[in-house]
């Protein structure tokens, strides 16, 4: 499929871009931004209705929030090979005044981010309250967020996961990025998480897996599912099953590469794995 090979020339650009952000400040998310590489793409390519002239309100278009602000190399990539800002700006990532910080943030009015999301556990509760806003507004359109494995540790989520599905919150998609690592090592190490469907389901979500979550079909197929499901009195969580580091072989299944930058030797390495589709900016 044309369009499929299109997709994936930009998902390995996305991972180039990753990957040289975090290297020049030799700081940043490599592990889980390369994990959702497939996501995001999909995402703001083919899953949502939205303008990249952007317009705070979000008003008549799909609405995005990344609860698991860490992972910003890839959600600025995506935003910006999107339309939303010049894809060269991602040369100022982490510096000083840029509007490309570490984890997203508001106060630079940068195109595409509505809330800032350094602290985890909280994105779920602010899509809530956007679905709620679109709803009091007619607007048909939905609301997706993204948010960690690991995240799910924090309470409010659970408090939040409870009122949605209280509230018939059904214009809500939370994607989960179900890696099985965090900082500290394996989630199922740190604190396990038990059987996030029965958990979701027992809540009152309807719940799907994508068992594939770095295979582009896939997500494709099984978001569609998704927004299928919605408008049925129920919010939707999809389990997302991906590789931390996914596309790097040495960066791949472990939690080393969550939050470290690769040397010079490494990027080498990395982006011979990923060769250039699109243009490095």
């Amino acid at each position: 499929m044309p369009e499929i090979a299109a997709l994936n020339d930009l998902v390995t650009q996305v991972r180039r871009d990753i990957l040289r952000q975090v290297h020049k400040v030799n700081s940043g998310h490599p592990g889980g931004s390369l994990g959702c590489t497939e996501f995001f793409v999909a995402l703001y390519q083919e899953l949502m209705e939205h303008d990249p002239s952007f317009s705070m309100d979000g008003k008549n278009e799909d609405l995005f929030f990344l609860s698991n602000g860490h992972i910003s190399p890839v959600f600025y990539s995506v935003l910006a090979r999107s339309g939303y800002f010049p894809v060269e700006e991602l040369r100022t990532f982490r510096h000083i005044d840029s509007r490309l910080q570490g984890h997203p943030t508001t106060h630079e009015g940068l195109p595409g981010i509505r809330i800032a999301s350094g602290s985890l556990g909280q994105g779920i509760s602010v899509a809530i309250g956007a679905a709620e806003a679109k709803k009091l507004n007619n607007d048909s359109h939905l609301v997706y967020t993204l948010c960690g494995d690991g995240e799910l540790q924090e309470g409010q989520n659970w408090e939040a996961i409870m009122y949605a599905a209280g509230n018939a919150v059904d214009n809500l998609i939370v994607t989960v990025d179900l890696n099985g690592q965090q900082i500290d090592g394996a989630t199922q190490n740190v604190l396990p998480l038990g059987n996030l469907k029965e958990k979701f389901t027992s809540f009152g979500w309807h719940v799907l897996d994508i068992e594939k979550g770095n295979d582009l079909e896939a997500i494709l197929t099984g978001m569609r599912k998704a927004k299928e499901a919605t408008g049925n009195g129920k919010p939707v969580c999809v389990l997302l099953h991906t590789v931390m580091g996914n596309g790097v072989d040495f960066m791949m299944h472990t939690h080393a590469w969550h939050g470290k930058a690769p040397n010079d030797e490494q990027l080498e390495t990395a982006l011979a794995q990923n060769p250039e589709t699109l243009g490095d900016y």
